[in-house]
């Protein structure tokens, strides 16, 4: 069984990865229209827009860093470099380990960088300036601030030695996890509050979106809450004080697309300090 999924993600088509996108933005945008958790006054077709042209640009920086990854892993594949080639455990330990190192390295810690590094978080505003917060959302990365991720991404290939079946896998469920945190849908909190224990809820990485610190630098995981509560950056208070976007930017141009690409190279462009 196990050896049908591995090859399954082995033979993944473009294709096949495209419709997973549009299914996993589509189920979500339909289960935030029923039970939201803010009912915000917005026009969501005009908000959807910038996010998918956002969406679009990334998409192009993944097909050439998918050609990166291709060299990669056939360098991978002749030299038997590392951690997963050191080690002869069952295939469904090892499809867990890399999912873990993946998230950790490709999402945690470049996630806590684009906050802590000046020069990085003028890009990652762009992520955060979002007024509306909803499934779309996830789409939402400046061109340069994907770029960092991909970077990172392929970093934690290399430290695990990973087959590109196991990295597909993650792609897969890194996407499932993006759009299900960022949707506007309600769950109970107690339902909420129990995922949160080991994944990233909806309710958890909304804090993350909230406008000023100190809930902004909180809450970095995208597949698994566990880094953020090791590392003390977890947070879960009450969603009704929450509110989106960023201090540092015009509210009023959430969705002024060329307004977002040139942001980041404001001069004097930083976070206010919060004062508790």
């Amino acid at each position: 069984m196990i050896d049908s999924v591995v090859a399954f993600f082995e033979n993944l088509t473009s294709l096949q990865k495209f419709i997973w996108i549009v299914g996993c933005l589509s189920v979500f945008w339909v289960l935030e229209g029923v039970y939201p958790l803010k009912k915000h006054q917005y026009n969501k077709w005009k908000h959807a827009k910038t996010n998918l042209v956002l969406l679009l640009s990334t998409m192009i920086i993944n097909v050439v860093f998918g050609l990166l990854t291709v060299g990669v892993f056939n360098w991978i594949e002749s030299s038997n470099f590392g951690l997963l080639n050191m080690v002869d455990w069952p295939v469904w330990i090892e499809i867990i380990l890399a999912i873990m190192i993946l998230d950790f390295t490709s999402q945690y810690v470049v996630h806590y960088l684009l906050h802590k590094v000046p020069f990085m978080w003028r890009f990652h505003t762009v992520h955060h300036s979002d007024t509306h917060v909803d499934v779309t959302s996830g789409t939402r990365h400046h061109p340069i601030d994907f770029i960092f991720r991909e970077t990172f991404a392929l970093i934690g290939v290399l430290i695990a030695g990973l087959p590109v079946a196991y990295y597909l896998m993650y792609r897969i469920l890194t996407v499932l996890f993006t759009y299900f945190s960022h949707a506007d849908i309600s769950l109970p909190v107690k339902i909420d509050k129990a995922i949160s224990y080991v994944f990233i809820s909806p309710n958890t990485h909304k804090f993350h979106h909230h406008h000023v610190m100190p809930w902004t630098d909180t809450n970095f995981g995208n597949i698994f809450s566990f880094w953020d509560r090791i590392f003390g950056t977890f947070v879960y208070e009450d969603t009704k004080d929450i509110v989106y976007g960023v201090d540092i930017l015009d509210a009023e141009k959430s969705d002024d697309i060329v307004y977002q690409l040139k942001a980041p190279f404001q001069k004097g462009l930083k976070s206010v300090p919060y004062n508790p």
